[in-house]
């Protein structure tokens, strides 16, 4: 059995704060209507009991209508008050940590910043308190199941644990603004190995990511939407490592993975740079990513450093979490006892992406056995099997995706390449 999907908006963060305080008025809207509506049924008891001509009303009844409106209308009062309290503990979540992203500058928006912090806090002084609770929730959460999977009596212990360990201490688990890849990649050749037609586009995440590249060899797959209007869109399909040796032919390997996760360029994210320009992609093109473990690394710099118009980003078994812009859709697949999605330490408490971005996070593989030795909960097939589970849940924050769908499969023309990258030398 599979854990249970946790859909949210990243790290601690649930909701959208202006969505929420939306919700929190319009409750206490209800609750005032409940108060009117107590009213009206106590100037109407107040005629039956007087005029004899009501006698067949019966009064006990009106008067128990009316308590229960008063009952009702307590009930959304305090509904609304918890509501924006709770819209206050989150935005207090994403401030602190935009405190903490801007140090010690001293500037007009820091000074902004601090006075909505300190205001917030003396608002009431319940509000620190839940913002350190969702903190505490997070981080008591993000690693479920990681330390109860099949270690070999202690032996694989370090593997389990090591990757969450070095997330929180060596903190490049999230990439911030303003960390770009450092030196010169390994030089590669790329090559296309397959090109066909598709009939059509992804029309659900499960699709999406059933659509890696399966030619031997190949690491990268893009795809060419042409558009009604003539413009042209791409979707470029990252895999994961695919071998565990250092520096070999095979750009997606453990060299790879190590220069990209301390921030150096890597073959593998040179190689993608030019399988999307050998596929067409020119500097300010759409192009949307789908990316699996460390394809989720390149997919961050693609987002954040590249000239591509990266607009929309999904991930599986990411190590890092980008710090995306608020008009950038973000969708993250976590497993909590995956090992490389661990070493991105949970993301960062304040999420990321626009307000319609989420991470749908469950325990692949609660039962300990062999399989953990091979990793299980990071394997595409356990990935895909949360991505149908996203499809499936009905979660109305699945409406951007929704969104997207559709505009591709707007497409008039749809090419998909596939490419196989290796290191010279």
């Amino acid at each position: 059995m599979s854990g249970d999907l946790d859909i949210h908006h990243g790290g601690a963060i649930a909701v959208d704060t202006d969505a929420l305080r939306d919700v929190g008025t319009r409750l206490a809207a209800v609750g005032v209507r409940f108060a009117d509506a107590r009213a009206a049924i106590a100037r109407a008891h107040a005629v039956v009991a007087e005029q004899p001509g009501f006698a067949s009303v019966d009064a006990g009844a009106l008067s128990a209508a009316g308590d229960r409106a008063a009952v009702l209308g307590g009930e959304c009062g305090d509904a609304a008050v918890g509501t924006l309290l709770m819209a206050d503990a989150f935005e207090l979540v994403e401030l602190r940590a935009q405190a903490r992203a801007m140090g010690l500058a001293d500037t007009a928006p820091a000074a902004a910043l601090q006075a909505r912090i300190e205001h917030l806090t003396a608002s009431d002084e319940r509000i620190a308190t839940m913002a350190d609770w969702l903190v505490a929730g997070w981080k008591g959460g993000r690693f479920e199941g990681l330390g109860e999977q099949y270690d070999l009596g202690g032996l694989m212990a370090p593997l389990f644990s090591g990757g969450a360990l070095a997330g929180i201490l060596i903190g490049l688990g999230t990439v911030r603004p303003g960390m770009t890849l450092r030196g010169v990649a390994d030089p590669v050749t790329v090559a296309p190995v397959r090109t066909s037609t598709p009939s059509s586009a992804p029309s659900s995440l499960a699709d999406a990511f059933r659509r890696f590249p399966t030619a031997p060899g190949a690491q990268v797959r893009i795809e060419q939407y042409v558009m009604t209007d003539g413009t042209k869109r791409y979707m470029a399909y990252i895999k994961g490592s695919q071998s565990v040796g250092i520096g070999g032919a095979e750009p997606w390997d453990m060299r790879s993975n190590t220069q990209l996760y301390t921030g150096e360029k890597s073959a593998s994210y040179q190689a993608t740079l030019d399988a999307l320009e050998a596929a067409g992609a020119e500097p300010g093109d759409r192009v949307d990513i789908v990316a699996h473990s460390q394809g989720g690394v390149i997919a961050a710099h693609l987002a954040m450093e590249s000239e591509y118009d990266v607009q929309v980003q999904m991930t599986a078994g990411s190590p890092v979490e980008p710090t995306l812009d608020d008009d950038q859709l973000l969708i993250q697949l976590r497993h909590t006892d995956d090992v490389v999605s661990s070493l991105a330490a949970g993301g960062s408490p304040d999420g990321t992406g626009s307000p319609d971005s989420f991470t749908a996070e469950r325990e692949a593989d609660p039962a300990a056995g062999l399989q953990d030795l091979l990793l299980a909960p990071h394997q595409l097939d356990a990935y895909i099997e949360t991505a149908e589970q996203v499809d499936a849940s009905g979660d109305p924050r699945t409406a951007a995706l929704d969104e997207l769908w559709s505009e591709l499969d707007g497409a008039i023309e749809i090419t998909a390449t596939e490419y196989h990258a290796e290191r010279d030398g």
